[in-house]
């Protein structure tokens, strides 16, 4: 199997150059090693950077690749003087975008981390909320919530709403659905008022039954059966509320992020 080494290099987290390193999947018959190297803010550190990429073309036999988010046009330079791939993302598309609008871009580091449309405080907010909201920990300021995400314990509530918070600066609560509102086969009482914010989360049983003996084991919550009755009755009560929801089995925390954003803009939530 062919041996490849990626060398993701920014001048800040390197979040935006990594997001396209996802792309590497798509070559699967080749391994990939890859280094991360953020906050590179000085010459010293990118002659570093060039050095490590000589040393990994001689291990490998093979050209490095590198994936750049640098500013600085003579950081990004002396990179493009390697014998290497070299990825620049801010050449590929600010330079394009400057030539076109016919203007300077800005060259703050870190300013794509705002392109999205939230500061870095919205989405301080938004991660506090859906901490403090977690697993219905309490109803005070829930009208504030953009998105309040149900299903039963273990299908993925937690995670999709940090990363909407994370990601989006969306202000996500999430509540367990439970034997008690299985009994009485209708939502929490306090959710009634908030039915446009509602999106429900489900899970094959197996891989909830998988989920759950990890956390644990030979638990009554964990077997199988009850996996199984769990998710039919949370299906049948997410559909008699006419909850819409979707399967987190296979999903992504992206494709799952991406579908309830749609429905916030479908409703009009901002």
């Amino acid at each position: 199997m062919q041996q490849r080494t990626v060398f993701f290099v920014s001048d800040s987290t390197g979040i935006t150059a990594e997001a396209v390193g996802h792309l590497l999947a798509h070559f699967p018959d080749v391994t990939f090693r890859q280094f991360r190297y953020p906050f590179i803010d000085s010459i010293q550190k990118v002659e570093g950077v060039v050095q490590r990429i000589e040393q990994a073309k001689e291990e490998d036999n093979a050209r490095p690749i590198i994936v750049m988010t640098l500013v600085t046009p003579e950081f990004r330079t002396l990179l493009k003087s390697t014998d290497a791939l070299c990825l620049d993302m801010f050449g590929a598309f600010i330079d394009p975008l400057s030539a076109e609008l016919d203007m300077p871009p800005s060259l703050g580091v870190g300013i794509t981390h705002g392109v999205l449309g939230n500061s870095y405080h919205e989405r301080m907010d938004a991660i506090n909320f859906s901490l403090g909201h977690d697993d219905g920990q309490t109803n005070s300021g829930l009208e504030e919530a953009q998105v309040i995400l149900i299903g039963v314990s273990r299908c993925g509530k937690t995670p999709t709403s940090l990363y909407l918070a994370m990601q989006f600066g969306v202000k996500a609560a999430n509540y367990p659905l439970i034997p008690e509102d299985f009994e009485r086969m209708t939502l929490p009482a306090v959710l009634d008022k908030y039915p446009e914010k509602l999106y429900g989360l489900t899970i094959d049983p197996e891989r909830l039954h998988s989920v759950r003996s990890e956390r644990r084991p030979d638990s009554f919550y964990a077997s199988i059966e009850n996996c199984r009755e769990e998710v039919r009755l949370a299906e049948s009560l997410m559909e008699r509320a006419g909850v819409t929801w979707i399967d987190s089995t296979s999903r992504s925390i992206e494709e799952l992020a991406t579908t309830i954003l749609q429905k916030i803009r479908t409703t009009g939530q901002n």
